[in-house]
């Protein structure tokens, strides 16, 4: 898991998003509520590219693929790969077991990182 997050607004334009991950050289932003406490939706870069190749301007959310799944920080590795594989994603937003806040995201590349023993 990548600790913490980069988090942006559903109603923040797609191009300030794909700044944020040109900047912090990331595959994926969460959607957050206003008030920053719960994921709502995961914007990645081929949700970028979509847009890109459509020829749209359009919001976080407008662009964003999928909704927010979410793990808990205490799962096995094994139940998030599960969860990514069912539901066709590459990112999960880790929460907090307590609270439900993010605190991470986990991509493709951690679960390889885990089944590699690296």
């Amino acid at each position: 898991m990548h600790v913490g997050t980069l988090t942006c607004g559903a109603e923040d334009s797609l191009q300030d998003v794909a700044a944020i991950m040109a900047d912090h050289r990331v595959h994926a932003v969460v959607i957050t509520t206003a008030n920053g406490t719960r994921p709502v939706a995961v914007v990645s870069d081929l949700d970028v590219v979509a847009a890109v190749a459509a020829g749209i301007d359009c919001s976080a959310h407008e662009a964003a693929a999928t909704e927010a799944l979410t793990v808990s920080a205490d799962e096995p590795v094994r139940t998030a790969a599960q969860l990514m594989s069912e539901h066709g994603v590459s990112h999960l937003v880790v929460v907090d077991a307590a609270g439900g806040y993010p605190v991470g995201v986990l991509s493709t590349l951690d679960v390889a990182a885990v089944y590699a023993g690296t």
